[in-house]
């Protein structure tokens, strides 16, 4: 399993280790749970690298919105990307509580700016079911979000974090990363 560096991150914005009961029959995940506004996500536990306070990073000219710069991680630029803004979820301020989660995309590393993380959660596919289609309004993004899961009393999003970037975003963001 991945290690989460915590030291940076601030003790009320760490996750709490939390396992939830699985079913005996299927191999279980983790996965690092984090909040949007009032939704809360779920991201496979092996994209994560480290959690880090939010720190204010270089703004690049002529990045798209959702870019919002990057940060010097140990010797290796890092692009910042808020989740908020590529979700076009309702702006929200940064506080203390903000993080910022390091992910191994394939090739390349980035930031994913958050409202919180909240803890990691081990979950069977059978525990998460697929996402509800509309058809006046279309459907939910099937591309990066693989289902909903019920743990407890709170809606899980589960995404796939890779896929929530195009090819032609995961680009550019490689083209920001290499300077």
């Amino acid at each position: 399993m991945t290690a989460i560096a915590d030291t940076a991150v601030p003790a009320a914005a760490r996750p709490a280790p939390r396992v939830v009961a699985t079913s005996p029959t299927a191999a279980a995940r983790e996965f690092l749970t984090f909040r949007l506004g009032a939704e809360e996500y779920g991201i496979d536990i092996l994209r994560v690298q480290e959690i880090r306070s939010y720190e204010r990073p270089t703004r690049l000219a002529h990045s798209p919105d959702f870019i919002k710069g990057v940060i010097d991680l140990r010797g290796r630029i890092v692009p910042i990307l808020d989740l908020r803004v590529k979700l076009q979820c309702p702006e929200a301020s940064y506080t203390d509580f903000t993080v910022v989660i390091i992910l191994d995309i394939g090739a390349t590393v980035i930031g994913a700016v958050v409202d919180a993380v909240a803890d990691v959660v081990s979950l069977t596919p059978d525990l998460i079911k697929p996402t509800p289609q509309f058809e006046r309004q279309g459907h939910v993004d099937p591309a990066f979000v693989t289902g909903i899961a019920s743990v407890g009393e709170r809606m899980l999003i589960v995404m796939d974090i890779e896929a929530l970037l195009s090819s032609d975003e995961i680009g550019l963001v490689s083209k920001v990363a290499q300077g």
